[in-house]
C-alpha cells in the first residue's frame, strides 16, 4: 500500500495508473475504520483495478466543535486494516493540504438538506459536499462507494455529482450490522458497556416499525416509534421520520410512494447514533 499525504504525489501516481488503463474504485472515510468500511473496500477492490481510500476528519462538516474533538482516531490501526483488504493507495492529507484557502463554496440542495440531519446539523451537508467534491477532483475515480447508513448523505452526494456534472458512478452499499443488529459506526467505540448493551434497541424498534407498516398509516406509525423511544430512559430521540426514498420528504400515505425509508437519530449520553430501514 502506498501512502500519500500530498495531493500532487497522489495525482502523479494515479495519472500513471490510469494511463495504463486501470479503473479506480474510491472509498472516502474519516478513519476509525470498522467492518462497515471494509465491506465497501472489498466491493471496490473486486469491481476495479485499484482501490484508493482517503482518511480525513473533515472539520467543516462538524457543526459541534466538541463532536469534532471527540471523533475517534486510530490511523495506525486503520493502516493495518487497509493492508488486510488490499488497499493500493491511502490518501492521508492534513487540513492545510485540503483547505489551503478558506472555504467559500455554498451549495443549495433545496428540500433534500432541509429535513432530518439538515435540521439538527446546520452546515453539515455543505461541508460534506465540499470535501467529497474536492476528493473526487483529486482522485478522479471511476466508482465511489458509500454506505446506506448515512442515507441522507448518500442522497446529497448523488445530487452534488449531478449538479457538478462529475463523471463518477456512485455505488450505494448496504448497512453492515453487529450480530445484535446495531449499525456499525465509528462512534460506537464511545459507548459505555452499558450503553452498548442497550444500543440495539434502535434497530429493534426500526424492525418493529417495518412489521407494523401493514397495520398502521405513516403518521400513527411514526408516533408509535416516538412513544417507544420516549419510554426508554437510555435514549433521547432527536428525530424519527418516514420519508420518500428519492426526495426525502415525509410521507402521508403508503400508496403514493414507490419507496419509503424510516430514518432515526438518537442520543445515548454524549453519543449520537443514526440508522434507517426500508419500509417499502
Amino acid at each position: 500500500m502506498r501512502i500519500f499525504p500530498l495531493i500532487k504525489d497522489l495525482r502523479a501516481f494515479l495519472d500513471e495508473q490510469k494511463a495504463g488503463g486501470k479503473r479506480v474504485g474510491f472509498v472516502p472515510t474519516m478513519g476509525a475504520l470498522h467492518e462497515g468500511h471494509l465491506s465497501l473496500m472489498r466491493q471496490a477492490k473486486a469491481e476495479n483495478d485499484l482501490l484508493v481510500v482517503s482518511i480525513f476528519v473533515n472539520p467543516i462538516q462538524f457543526n459541534n466543535p466538541e463532536d469534532l474533538k471527540k471523533y475517534p482516531r486510530d490511523v495506525e490501526g486503520d493502516k493495518k486494516l487497509l493492508e488486510s483488504v488490499g488497499c493500493d493507495a491511502l490518501f492521508l492529507p492534513s487540513e492545510d493540504e485540503m483547505y489551503p484557502e478558506p472555504v467559500t463554496k455554498v451549495y443549495d440542495f433545496g428540500d433534500l438538506a432541509n429535513v432530518m440531519e439538515g435540521v439538527f446539523r446546520p452546515g453539515h451537508f455543505n461541508g460534506v459536499a465540499v470535501v467529497v467534491h474536492k476528493l473526487f477532483d483529486i482522485v478522479q475515480p471511476d466508482r465511489a462507494y458509500f454506505g446506506e447508513k448515512d442515507f441522507q448523505q448518500l442522497a446529497i452526494i448523488k445530487k452534488m455529482v449531478q449538479m457538478e456534472n462529475i463523471p463518477v458512478e456512485i455505488i450505494p452499499c448496504p448497512i453492515m450490522r453487529e450480530s445484535d443488529g446495531l449499525a456499525m459506526s465509528s462512534r460506537n467505540v464511545r459507548l459505555t458497556p452499558e450503553q452498548r448493551k442497550n444500543a440495539p434497541f434502535i434497530y429493534q424498534t426500526l424492525r418493529e416499525a417495518q412489521r407494523r407498516r401493514k397495520h398502521l398509516c405513516a403518521k400513527p406509525l411514526q408516533q408509535m416509534v416516538i412513544n417507544l423511544f420516549d419510554a426508554n430512559k437510555n435514549f433521547r430521540l432527536e428525530y424519527f421520520e418516514i420519508v420518500d426514498d428519492q426526495n426525502l420528504q415525509p410521507i402521508q400515505n403508503w400508496n403514493e410512494h414507490v419507496g419509503t425509508v424510516a430514518c432515526v437519530a438518537a442520543w445515548m449520553g454524549e453519543v449520537r447514533l443514526i440508522d434507517n430501514i426500508r419500509i417499502i
